[in-house]
């Protein structure tokens, strides 16, 4: 981390602005905290969503591996670059959603579930 070095007339002046840097840096790390918690609950909303998606297919139209592998590699083809879409991520995807379908049924509130709050990775 860089120092910042100013020169003030006097030591009151230096101490007034340290305290308005701490304070900006304050409000930078929560906005990017804010940020990121919210990148999260939107990309496990997806996931729920996709998970849904595909635990319906299977169910109704008997959807399998060979389909779900066929999905994998189209979405990957329509998203180039974009990581997460493999065939083993959205058996995951399915997985998350058939385990917590009981919570969110008795909810009813889908963007109140705490597992929104919970990493991809410890949803696994």
């Amino acid at each position: 981390m860089k120092k910042v070095i100013i020169k003030t007339k006097n030591n009151l002046e230096l101490q007034e602005y340290a305290k308005i840097l701490s304070k900006i840096k304050k409000y930078i790390q929560q906005a990017q905290t804010k940020a990121l918690l919210s990148v999260n609950n939107e990309l496990l909303k997806m996931y729920w969503n996709i998970g849904k998606i595909i635990s319906i297919q299977q169910k109704n139209n008997g959807w399998g591996s060979q389909t779900i592998e066929i999905l994998a590699r189209d979405i990957q083809s329509y998203f180039p670059g974009v990581t997460g879409f493999s065939r083993s991520n959205i058996f995951r995807m399915q997985a998350f959603y058939t385990s917590y379908e009981i919570v969110a049924q008795a909810v009813r509130q889908l963007e109140k579930l705490p597992i929104f709050n919970i990493p991809w990775g410890h949803n696994e």
